[in-house]
């Protein structure tokens, strides 16, 4: 398919992510196509591992192109998201659990989508451009496609400052976080692709020293608070208006559910268990939260100015994360 290049390059499997013009947005066609590449391959004696990579260099991914779920919503139709979260988890499961080496280069911007499909490669390479993130808050959703997973597992609290601020995560943060594993200026990615395509040997990633990580000299004890009230009572306190700001701006009820996943998931054995748990706020999201409302503020009007309403209470965050019955998230073939 045009918006993704899909081949065998010598001992590689190799996806290039190719919608430049769209900060390589990642579309329901997209996924499907990821994982059905990932599933010809898993068996097949001639590929030794996979590389994941992008045109252009403004992003890797820059996350999911959720323009059709949100026209979908607005005229009633809440299934197109279903779908869509749906097939695009089991896709992130797939990378997570692959049993050769999957490749991520990672340059750019790096958001939602691009995570799930990055952010659980084997071997995650980040370089000077690169911008990660999880700014699902700022659109009415939650840090999903295994964010949660991920953010649960960064040092200390800083899964809980990501999930709630949406900051973005240089080279070094990236690394600090546990969102990536080697740092490799952009310049020498042809070069190593090229050598793992010829050899199928990813014992020749090395990476250069990290860069500097500010995320490891700052203070996130406000975000041991038990909820949101405390975590913001704490930063007021510290009169932390850097952090305090984009709190107010995002999702009351994404950060409430968000806080709850990331915090849930550490105690998770699989990326799977975050993932199902992470579905059941998405399948209910153009129904029951401030989802459409946010996509049309930043990226339908692009006005920035979103209107929220839906409840964040503890009652309407058990209830938007209370499990589907019938319709929980299963990873089956």
């Amino acid at each position: 398919m045009e918006d993704l290049l899909i081949r065998k390059d010598r001992r590689a499997g190799r996806i290039t992510f190719n919608r430049p013009q769209a900060l390589n947005a990642l579309t329901h066609d997209m996924a499907l196509a990821i994982h059905a590449a990932l599933n010809d391959w898993r068996n097949d004696p001639g590929v030794d591992l996979v590389i994941i990579d992008a045109a252009g260099d403004k992003a890797f991914c820059a996350g999911g192109d959720i323009a059709a779920v949100y026209h979908a919503g607005r005229a009633g139709n809440h299934a197109e998201g279903e779908r869509f979260f749906h097939d695009e988890y089991r896709m992130n499961a797939a990378i997570a659990d692959y049993p050769k080496p999957i490749l991520a280069f990672m340059e750019g911007f790096v958001m939602g989508g691009g995570v799930g499909v990055g952010g659980h490669a084997s071997h995650r390479i980040v370089g000077d451009t690169t911008q990660i993130a999880m700014p699902e808050s700022g659109i009415g959703l939650i840090p999903d496609v295994g964010g949660s997973w991920l953010l649960a597992h960064a040092p200390g609290h800083v899964g809980e400052y990501l999930t709630l601020t949406a900051a973005r995560m240089g080279a070094g943060d990236a690394l600090y976080a546990g969102f990536a594993d080697y740092y490799l200026p952009e310049a020498e990615w042809p070069a190593l692709i090229d050598h793992l395509a010829d050899s199928g040997e990813v014992s020749i990633v090395a990476g250069h020293p990290a860069p500097g990580a500010p995320l490891a000299d700052m203070d996130l004890s406000a975000f041991e608070g038990a909820d949101m009230a405390e975590i913001t009572a704490r930063l007021t306190a510290q009169e932390n208006e850097a952090m305090l700001k984009p709190i107010r701006r995002n999702s009351p009820l994404s950060m409430a559910a968000g806080l709850q996943l990331v915090r849930a998931a550490r105690g998770d054995s699989r990326v799977q268990e975050s993932l199902a748990r992470e579905y059941r706020y998405t399948s209910r999201a153009t129904r029951d939260s401030d989802f459409l409302e946010g996509v049309r503020a930043q990226i339908i009007d692009k006005d920035r100015q979103p209107n929220w309403t839906a409840d964040a209470s503890p009652a309407a965050v058990d209830a938007i994360l209370a499990p589907l019955g019938a319709g929980e998230l299963n990873f089956d073939e």
